[in-house]
């Protein structure tokens, strides 16, 4: 089973001025991601403020953005959530509108034991038939995917896959020298995309996709091929990138710097806020810097 692709973006979900889903900017902007640097687009992930959205909207956004690019690019839906059941039924309604891979998020919030995860995982897994990427993210979820678990996980086959924001360069490493050739593993985090990539990793499920897709395909590509200190060049000269679309709560500062750049996907459903004006003028700066405006 081959891997998803290098630079997967984690989309955001563009709202009109009501903040409904505007389905006609979902396509516009799939359209501009794969035409500057994604191999894939990750759609319903926390980028694309899940939990805001209802299950309606979660389909009829898969449904648009597989109809749209679909024939062109991997879809990848996030369809994992805290309770396992309800992860599995929308699994099994995004593989009939015909994504190419779910993303399943550790289950959050409670806690679960690791033959909990184990469990869970295996069960959604086996009641589908398209490949898994898993997405570990202690820092929101408060439970980390543990190194043994994961080996357990990767014996299942379509279970190929881990997006890796644990922020933990030790147990990152381990993974990519203990699991199977053929599993990959994922930065969740653009700033570790390099470091990452330099104990094994494949590449990155990107945020800063959206503003520097190209650049950031170019600077995998350059390490992958030994060119390791244009590589770390590039990294340098990305660095402000990646710190700008964090400066607040994602996905606060992309959906501004999409803003600025005229690709307009609109507002943040509560609970989140637009950003504050002191965010927004660096944010401004760092961009127009960047020559993106």
């Amino acid at each position: 089973m081959k891997h998803f692709g290098e630079v997967l973006t984690a989309m955001v979900t563009p709202f009109d001025q009501e903040l409904k889903v505007d389905l006609s900017k979902a396509r516009e902007l799939a359209r501009y991601l794969i035409a500057n640097g994604s191999d894939g687009l990750v759609v319903l992930g926390t980028t694309g403020e899940v939990p805001t959205l209802s299950t309606t909207e979660k389909l009829s956004l898969l449904e648009t953005i597989v109809d749209e690019v679909g024939d062109q690019t991997t879809v990848i839906a996030g369809t994992g959530s805290y309770s396992t059941d309800a992860s599995l039924e929308l699994s099994k309604k995004a593989a009939a509108i015909g994504v190419d891979g779910v993303m399943l998020v550790v289950p959050y919030y409670n806690k679960p034991p690791q033959g909990g995860l184990y469990q869970h995982f295996k069960k959604i897994a086996t009641g589908i038939d398209l490949p898994i990427l898993l997405y570990n993210v202690p820092g929101r979820t408060a439970c980390n995917l543990e190194v043994n678990t994961l080996i357990k996980l990767a014996e299942i086959d379509n279970i190929i896959a881990v997006k890796e924001a644990s922020l933990d360069m030790a147990q990152i490493s381990t993974l990519t020298r203990v699991l199977p050739e053929d599993f990959y593993v994922y930065s969740g985090e653009d700033t570790f995309t390099l470091p990452i990539l330099a104990v094994g990793g494949q590449g990155v499920v990107s945020v800063a996709a959206h503003l520097v897709g190209v650049e950031i395909k170019r600077m995998i590509q350059a390490f992958k091929a030994g060119k390791v200190e244009e590589a770390i060049a590039l990294n340098k000269q990305l660095g402000p990138i990646f710190e700008a679309v964090f400066i607040t709560t994602n996905p606060i500062p992309v959906k501004a710097a999409l803003n600025m750049v005229g690709l307009n996907v609109g507002s943040l459903r509560p609970p989140l806020l637009n950003l504050m004006p002191d965010e927004e003028e660096v944010l401004k700066g760092i961009v127009t810097d960047y020559g993106l405006v």
